[in-house]
């Protein structure tokens, strides 16, 4: 008889094995990427300068590409955040459209004294994020409500609510374009003279590092680790599981609308119907490839940051559509992740009875 293949999981998953998977999917991914751009008349030279040398090597590129890695980086860490508890956060779009709501709410309205209107936008974005996101936590820990389905809802009834206040209340009537008015300059973060990166680096780095110390050295980190693995288990050994869950959800939905008050404070200085971009597919991107892990969403957010900035130069100069562009990072989080297959698990043969 012949014989079937089987997958065998992997008690212990070794760390070079890991890597050459990763790697292997990556390269894979976008010599892939590469050969779809080529096939639309992108010459292969000009990718190799483009994502690469102009991106990378560059001063002018690599501070365009950090700076577009900074809302990316916040996004793809509450992403991880709220992957490591088993909750599907598909509505990262709609939390960050309602960041970006709060924040511009305080500068339309002046609330508070200019010195601190900055730190009350920034602070108000997170409390937006995470209440845009406690409605479906609630669902979920309350009645087992699909948060994939709440979340993603929620996400459309933001963005229209934006579409409401642009085209209504906030419309800028100088201009009368569908966008709020500009920030004053005490509600801009500060740049830091290097191209358009701004202070926004700082606080990704110190969620970054506050959420790694958090995750390795507390308690919640270990909660976090038993309830992501099996929350049936780590419920009958009386950790706190809903406090957990909830928890981690909460700053997930708050970092998300942090990003959303650093676009607009950061880089577009208003609430415009563009800000909410492509954040939602990025976001889990990045938790996929990073694992879920913390530092390591920086270096996936760093690259990806690559792709939005290379992706920029070859919609304007050479004529890419959006919809390949995000193409292109689709096929990379694919192979990436059937490589990922072969670490997890081994083939083996058996044959029938």
């Amino acid at each position: 008889m012949p014989e079937a293949p089987l997958l065998i999981r992997r008690q212990r998953v070794p760390g070079w094995l890991s890597a050459l998977c990763y790697a292997g999917g990556l390269i894979l991914g976008l010599a892939i990427a590469a050969g779809l751009l080529m096939a639309l008349g992108v010459p292969g030279p000009s990718l190799w300068d483009e994502f690469i040398v102009e991106t990378f090597l560059t001063s002018d590129g690599l501070s365009q590409t950090l700076t577009a890695m900074i809302p990316l980086a916040l996004v793809g860490l509450g992403s991880a955040l709220a992957m490591r508890v088993g909750f599907w956060n598909i509505g990262i779009s709609g939390q960050l459209w309602m960041g970006a709501v709060a924040a511009t709410w305080v500068s339309l309205h002046g609330i508070g004294p200019g010195a601190l209107r900055l730190p009350l936008m920034l602070v108000l974005s997170c409390l937006a994020g995470a209440a845009w996101v406690g409605l479906p936590l609630l669902l979920r820990l309350k009645w087992n409500v699909s948060e994939v389905i709440t979340t993603l809802m929620l996400g459309s009834i933001a963005f229209l609510w934006v579409q409401h206040l642009l085209f209504g209340a906030w419309r800028d009537t100088t201009t009368g374009f569908a966008n709020s008015r500009s920030f004053a300059p005490e509600e801009r973060l500060p740049l830091l003279g290097w191209g358009h990166l701004h202070a926004g680096i700082w606080i990704v780095l110190g969620v970054t590092l506050l959420g790694v110390l958090v995750m390795a050295t507390s308690r919640v980190g270990f909660y976090a680790r038993a309830v992501g693995l099996n929350p049936r288990a780590a419920r009958a050994a009386g950790l706190p599981v809903l406090g957990t869950i909830a928890g981690l959800v909460l700053a997930s939905g708050a970092l998300c609308g942090l990003a959303g008050a650093v676009i607009v404070t950061g880089t577009e200085y208003r609430l415009s119907q563009t800000i909410g971009g492509d954040y939602l597919f990025s976001g889990i991107v990045i938790a996929f490839l990073a694992r879920s892990q913390l530092l390591a969403v920086l270096v996936v957010a760093f690259v990806l940051g690559g792709f939005y900035t290379t992706g920029n130069v070859l919609k304007m100069f050479y004529g890419v559509s959006e919809a390949v562009v995000l193409l292109t990072q689709g096929i990379v989080l694919l192979t990436v992740l059937s490589a990922q297959l072969f670490s997890t698990y081994r083939i083996e043969r058996r044959g029938n009875a």
